[in-house]
């Protein structure tokens, strides 16, 4: 794991970015600063660049242009094996339809990435079930996806993303597929866990009521990031 910067140096940031798909740009030089501990939130249309913004500042997308650092570290100069390895174990991730494996059980998709990082299963097992305790859906530990209500499996999915410890979630519309009340009992729990964990939260939503459990918003537009200014 790469050392935790000082509390007022940003842990991830996006500098510069531009990224485009054929005549559309996605990207227009957006910058982003993301600190240890908080809860980000990017606000914007649908269109807006936010999703793009996303998955660049976790390595999946490489931008055409800018930079993006975590830790101090050029994403950009890193082998693919290494940001795969900060993807299973430094990295967390939640989408709004969860992903999680029809074939395996809710307990089992919470324990794949540990059992991906070599960890025992005892001990994978140990830790799934205490999250999935924490985030209350213990209860369907032993069932499948298919078996279970959206609310509960995009629990699951939080689950799966907290239990390596990552250092940083990236949420991508976390609440999307929710009513009102599933989504706000998830976002209710996703961010207390998160946390208790010490973990930075990027949270893509264009969702008011999700918004409000952010310590900091950011306004993607146009390709470009207007964001708050850090209270310490």
């Amino acid at each position: 794991m790469m050392p935790q910067p000082p509390a007022d140096v940003p842990l991830l940031v996006a500098e510069n970015l531009i990224k485009e798909y054929g005549a559309t740009r996605a990207l227009d030089g957006a910058t982003l600063h993301v600190y240890a501990g908080e809860v980000l939130a990017l606000l914007g249309s649908s269109g807006s660049g936010k999703s793009t913004l996303l998955h660049c500042l976790a390595g999946i997308l490489p931008p055409d242009s800018g930079r993006v650092w975590y830790a101090g570290h050029d994403l950009a100069t890193m082998p693919d094996t290494r940001r795969s390895e900060l993807r299973r174990t430094e990295f967390g991730f939640v989408f709004q339809f969860g992903q999680l494996i029809p074939e395996l059980s809710c307990l089992e998709n919470v324990m794949l990435p540990l059992r991906l990082a070599g960890t025992r299963r005892r001990e994978a097992a140990r830790r799934a079930s205490d999250l999935l305790e924490r985030l209350e859906v213990a209860d369907v530990a032993d069932k499948r996806p298919g078996q279970v209500s959206g609310g509960q499996g995009q629990r699951v999915a939080v689950a799966r993303s907290l239990v390596t410890r990552p250092r940083v979630i990236f949420a991508d519309e976390p609440t999307g597929a929710l009513d009102s009340l599933n989504g706000e009992r998830v976002m209710q729990l996703f961010v207390a866990a998160a946390r208790e964990t010490g973990a930075a939260v990027v949270l893509v939503t264009h969702e008011a009521r999700v918004a409000a459990y952010s310590d900091r918003e950011a306004v993607v537009r146009d390709g470009r990031v207007r964001e708050q200014e850090r209270v310490r």
